[in-house]
């Protein structure tokens, strides 16, 4: 989800317009009304200690919920508002257990602030809210959009590092797949051996992709582009052991000190998978500049973020020729199911069929684009990598 922020910088609650990005370049409407100063007074005066809201410093431009720094006594906090539809108490409650995890094991991430009731995620009509305290570090993508790529290798190689110590903290959380139905990611329906019909029986479940399906040749567009990919990956699935991850690790969920991470931020998508999904997807977010991908235009990969990224992650967790191997496979199929999961939010919770069309886009293109000849380019790399380890 992207939810990024930082102690200092551009106040945008004096803006006269509030914007968010959106699935392109250009800034859109935000999905949420922004979170308004009475509104989080209000909020606030369940977390004893915190003192009275002084301002709302910076409004977040990042999707899918409605986000804020605020000033509060003599510190400062982000306040993050969901619709109940996206996330309810209990669904962001598994989020939180997780985050508390890993703060227990002594990863760099800030667990949620905890009201009068000893409740992190609070319930308050149609809207769920969070309270976080500020992470240390300097948010340096703070504007950065989704698939911006590392300003330097030695950035890409410290997230690779942050990555292999995240996933070594997340050992041992037992929980279970989320049950949030909307913006999470996983490899749920594309590690089965039939995706069609597991996506075909999600959509006797949930009818709000049932509708969105309905209006596409989905099972065609999916035969084309994305089963090729699964077919090879498939029979690899069932050596990953089990992991929670993070599933969205880009560099603006990322605080800095100077190269080094400081703080992780925002486990919005976070659920149980396993480590290469996490890695396949920090590639994916990082190293393909997705954002450029126009008919006949050529995405100009990082390969060099890709081999400090890498590089990074197997000094921590070391990465052999099964892995590499397992990573070339998965990629193109990475991004797939929370595709989905964007198309029912877009459509069927915010009204936008314009941006469900690019959530479509982002499903079958995206694995297209791995046919082609960049695509293809980038899978090979990662195959002559393991033929090296």
């Amino acid at each position: 989800m992207n939810e990024a922020f930082h102690d200092s910088g551009h106040d945008s609650s004096h803006d006269n317009k509030h914007t968010a990005h959106g699935l392109g370049l250009d800034p859109v409407e935000p999905d949420w009304p922004a979170l308004r100063e009475a509104e989080v007074a209000a909020l606030l005066e369940r977390y004893p200690g915190l003192g009275g809201v002084q301002a709302i410093a910076w409004h977040s431009p990042r999707p899918f919920s409605a986000a804020a720094r605020v000033a509060v006594g003599d510190s400062q906090v982000i306040v993050k508002r969901h619709h109940h539809s996206v996330r309810q108490p209990t669904w962001l409650d598994e989020e939180h257990r997780f985050v508390q995890h890993l703060h227990q094991r002594g990863a760099p991430v800030t667990p949620p602030l905890r009201d009068r009731d000893g409740q992190s995620a609070v319930g308050l009509g149609d809207w769920t809210y969070e309270v976080l305290p500020l992470g240390q570090g300097e948010d340096l993508y703070r504007d950065a959009l989704s698939w911006s790529p590392f300003a330097s290798s030695a950035h890409a190689r410290a997230a690779g590092v942050a990555l292999g110590e995240l996933h070594r903290a997340a050992e041992g959380h037992a929980a279970g797949t989320r049950q949030t139905p909307v913006l999470v990611a996983n490899l749920q329906l594309f590690s089965q051996p039939d995706p069609l019909r597991a996506i075909a029986a999600q959509a006797e479940r949930q009818p709000q992709l049932a509708l969105s399906l309905a209006r596409r040749d989905w099972q065609r567009d999916i035969t084309e582009t994305l089963l090729p990919f699964h077919r090879a990956v498939q029979p690899r699935l069932a050596a990953q052991a089990p992991l929670w991850t993070h599933n969205d690790w880009h560099a603006s969920n990322l605080l800095w000190q100077g190269d080094k991470v400081a703080s992780v931020l925002d486990f919005g998508l976070a659920d149980r998978t396993f480590a290469l999904f996490d890695l396949a997807t920090a590639i994916e977010r990082n190293c393909i500049p997705w954002l450029d991908l126009q008919p006949g235009a050529r995405l100009e990969v990082d390969h060099d973020a890709l081999l400090a990224l890498l590089d990074g992650y197997g000094s921590i967790r070391p990465l052999g020729r099964d892995e590499l191997l397992t990573l070339a496979d998965l990629l193109p199929l990475v991004h797939a199911d929370f595709a989905l999961s964007e198309l029912v939010y877009f459509e069927s919770l915010v009204g936008s069929n314009a941006s469900g069309d690019l959530a479509y886009a982002y499903l079958v293109e995206h694995a297209r684009w791995f046919q082609q000849h960049e695509g293809a380019e980038l899978l090979e790399q990662l195959r002559q990598q393991a033929r090296r380890a």
